[in-house]
């Protein structure tokens, strides 16, 4: 399996499957990709080892414990394929693996754990990508997990601790930044608009930091109950 740093990627995506903001990130990067032809090494970054030192209990709604785990359960699978079959499957796997929670429609509430069996959804995603179904028995296999704390103590190195998911990083050294994190995928012709203007700022060497937190829901069909 070729290294990350010997590969030649025009960015680094870091995801877990778990994070609605990085699923609608990713599929506006998606977007950008097919027009702009860039290339994307979809690499791990877990959201249950980043909030490691933190108290879930008060730092977070209930519920998170259970959904950082889902997301490291699936970032072992990701993982084992990759070490397997190297990194070109990566994209197509977290297609599979975001999709598989996020495009689903709501049963009644939008917990995304109420009526999803993760051996299940894994098995199929892999299907859909033409990989193994076994590597779904990685789901608990705790070894994979050395690989994914590297892949988020890389994107941390480059960005700083006080970020979440998801990390976009610029190829050759360029920038690496949290986010954008944007609740609704723009048209074809906004991605590349969109990621114009992201550009301007990331490569602007003053530039920290623009936020805000007065931000609707994800528009993904677990969370909308609507499709398309």
């Amino acid at each position: 399996m070729p290294d990350a740093a010997d590969a030649d990627y025009d960015l680094e995506f870091f995801w877990d499957p778990v994070c609605p903001f990085a699923w609608v990130t990713s599929r506006w990067v998606q977007l950008v990709v097919e027009q702009k032809g860039l290339t994307v090494d979809w690499r791990f970054i877990g959201l249950l080892i980043l909030n490691e030192d933190k108290d879930y209990a008060t730092e977070f709604p209930p519920g998170y414990p259970e959904y950082h785990s889902l997301g490291l359960r699936g970032l072992r699978v990701a993982a084992a394929v990759r070490a397997a079959e190297g990194r070109e499957p990566m994209g197509s796997l977290y297609t599979a693996l975001g999709g598989g929670i996020w495009n689903r429609l709501p049963d009644g509430t939008r917990d995304m754990l109420a009526g999803y069996d993760e051996v299940v959804a894994t098995r199929a995603a892999l299907a859909a990508c033409g990989l193994a179904e076994r590597y779904a028995d990685h789901l608990h296999d705790e070894s994979q997990d050395a690989a994914i704390r590297a892949d988020t103590e890389d994107a941390l190195a480059r960005t700083g601790r006080d970020v979440g998911t998801p990390i976009v990083a610029l190829a050759d050294g360029g920038p690496a930044f949290f986010g954008p994190v944007i609740s609704r995928v723009p048209t074809a012709e906004e991605a590349v608009e969109l990621w114009d203007a992201v550009m301007v700022l990331a490569n602007w060497p003053g530039f920290s930091e623009m936020k805000r937190t007065a931000r609707e829901w994800p528009q993904v069909p677990l969370l909308t109950g609507e499709t398309g």
